[in-house]
Formats: C-alpha cells, sequence, structure tokens
C-alpha cells in the first residue's frame, strides 16, 4: 500500500514549561504539522509514503526535506520556493497551566501554493490513500480548490481518501470551516471528526435523548453517513484533561453500523501532546490498510496515540511492532 500525504510543513517553536513566552530566551524546535505527523508515523509502521508540501528554497527547505527524508518519506513531491517556512509557537503548559499556541503562517510558501504548480497525474500515480485535513484548507481560498480538486481526482481513480477535520479556532471561524469541508466530504472515505463537529461544523441537529458518550457519538455519525453515505469509517478519541500532564484517552471507531471503543488509557506524565491526534488518524488508517477488525484497528490507534503523549516533537517514533508490543503489556518493566 503507498499513502500520500498532503499539507503544510510547519517548524514548532517551544518554550520551557517552566516560564512563560514572553519570559524566555530560549526554544526547542521540532518540524512538524498534521500531514507530515501521519506520514512520519506511518513510515515507522513500514507503509511506502510520500508527502506533498511546499518550503522555502533556503538551508530551512533543505532541514525540511532531510528531515522527512530521515524517516524514509518519498519527497519527490515537495516543492521549493516562496519566502518562507510556516512558524507556530507553544508556551507549554504544566500542571494546571494549559499550554497555549500562536501562529505565524501567513504568506508561508505552502499557503501561497498554486494550481498549476501540481500535476496530479503524476503525483497519484501508484497511490492507494490520499490523506489531509482541515487545517489545509483553513490556509487559503486557493488550497481549497486544489484539495477538491485532488479528492476528485484520487476518487476518480479508486484511490480511498482520508480527511480530518482538525478545525482550529486561530485559524478560521466556524462558517468558513463549514462552508469548505461540505464541500469535500462527498470525495471522503475515511474521516477523523468529533460530535462537536458534527454540531457546530456540519449542524446536525443536538440529541436530545440522555446517553453516554457512546450513544452520542454513534447518533452523530451515523446522521453523517446519511449525508455523505461514501464515507465507511468514522473515528475519534475522548479525551479527559485532569491536569497538562495527566490526561485519560478512549478511541472510537464506527464502521459498518457498529461503533467500538477502547478502554480509558491513563497517561500521567504527558510529555508533549502535540501530535496525538495524528499518531491516532495513522494507526486507524494503517489498521483499515491492513483489514483488520474494528477493535483491533482502535486499540492500535489509540495505544500509538498514547505512546506519542510520551515523547517529545510533533511525529509518533514508534514501529507498528512496539505499538502492539505496549497493546500487549502496559506495565512498566523493562524489555529485554
Amino acid at each position: 500500500m503507498k499513502v500520500l500525504t498532503f499539507g503544510e510543513m510547519l517548524l514548532r517553536l517551544t518554550t520551557d514549561p517552566t516560564v512563560r513566552l514572553q519570559q524566555t530566551n530560549q526554544f526547542t524546535f521540532y518540524y512538524g504539522g498534521a500531514e507530515a505527523n501521519v506520514a512520519v508515523s506511518l513510515a515507522n509502521f513500514g507503509v511506502e509514503t510520500s508527502y506533498i508540501s511546499k518550503v522555502p528554497d533556503n538551508t530551512i527547505g533543505e532541514a525540511c526535506e532531510k528531515y522527512l527524508q530521515s524517516y524514509r518519506i518519498n519527497t519527490g513531491n515537495l516543492l521549493k520556493g516562496g519566502e518562507r517556512l510556516g512558524l507556530y509557537y507553544v508556551e507549554s503548559g504544566i500542571g494546571n497551566r494549559s499550554s497555549q499556541v500562536t501562529y505565524d503562517r501567513k504568506f508561508s510558501s505552502f499557503s501561497q501554493l498554486q494550481k498549476d504548480e501540481l500535476d496530479w497525474d503524476r503525483i497519484l500515480e501508484g497511490i492507494d490513500l490520499f490523506h489531509t485535513t482541515g487545517i489545509t484548507l483553513a490556509l487559503s481560498k486557493e488550497l481549497q480548490e486544489i484539495t477538491l480538486f485532488a479528492m476528485k481526482q484520487a476518487k476518480q481513480r479508486g484511490i480511498k481518501v482520508s480527511f480530518d477535520f482538525n478545525f482550529r479556532s486561530k485559524l478560521w471561524s466556524q462558517k468558513e470551516a463549514s462552508e469548505a469541508i461540505v464541500k469535500v466530504l462527498p470525495y471522503v472515505d475515511i474521516a477523523f471528526c468529533n460530535h462537536m463537529d458534527a454540531v457546530y461544523l456540519l449542524h446536525i441537529d443536538p440529541l436530545k435523548e440522555e446517553g453516554n458518550h457512546q450513544q452520542k457519538l454513534k447518533y452523530y455519525y451515523e446522521e453523517i453517513q446519511k449525508r455523505y453515505p461514501g464515507i465507511t469509517t468514522f473515528a475519534s478519541t475522548k479525551r479527559e484533561v485532569k491536569t497538562s500532564s495527566e490526561h485519560k484517552l478512549e478511541g472510537y471507531i464506527f464502521t459498518n453500523q457498529e461503533l467500538v471503543k477502547t478502554d480509558s488509557y491513563h497517561i500521567d506524565p504527558v510529555i508533549d501532546r502535540i501530535g496525538g491526534g495524528d499518531a491516532y488518524a495513522a494507526g486507524i488508517l494503517f489498521g483499515v490498510m491492513n483489514k483488520w477488525n474494528p477493535d483491533k484497528i482502535v486499540n492500535f490507534a489509540t495505544a500509538a496515540s498514547v505512546l506519542k503523549h510520551t515523547i517529545t516533537g510533533d511525529a509518533n517514533a514508534f514501529s507498528a511492532a512496539e505499538v502492539e508490543q505496549f497493546m500487549q503489556s502496559l506495565n512498566q518493566e523493562i524489555s529485554r
């Protein structure tokens, strides 16, 4: 199986958790971006993965390419040009103080991408699954058109399309997101979204009856599927944040009219939660591509996400074998 992901490469600048952004005089930096993170995870799982983006034609762009290549990701579709790489700053939270994100990505190389720079006939050749997110849609009207065109081209070639809503209120409004997302959903096979997306972005009528999260989520997925019957698989997580460094996480998958959930994972301490959702998405995609049963898919994906919380950086760094080993042995013993 060959996977192609499409999105913006970013540089994250992160503070030490003991200081605020305006106090710091040094940052730790990581390369990332939602779609790049999914590509890295899948490559670590042994999937042949390529990535489309645009980075500046300078030493920063070269460093991005080397980062991707270090994970054996095909960078043949990585365009060079434009003025700058998108940045985001993270004021790391600790204890009861949450993390804060500040974006600096306007006029980035990727956000200025134009349709005529991409040859989709060549790019999609041999691809089995195409993945992107709502973050890409949020960056420009041109990228909305490019993404929609790419999805249509993928569907014409029998390529599965995966889409993560990934709504970011600091990038666009709910109204803007809704208008763009509903245009691409008819071409999506696998969707990552939750009950909040259903209500506020797709305007599904809220469930009036009392019920637990699992019952409510099943209702929303069923309602979305009525509108977009091409979506065969839905997935999401439920996170309970006790403090910035202590979370509980559950995974959910809906397919064949059945909603399957995992047990609740207690994550303490949380070293870095950024990229946890991308690790989860990659785990779901890996399981779907391997045609596992829903229970195994969602447990693998959730375990992958939990492991991501234990390391710094945007992308996961565990192989499929390591994730499966973690699933089988949730203790603190040394693996010898």
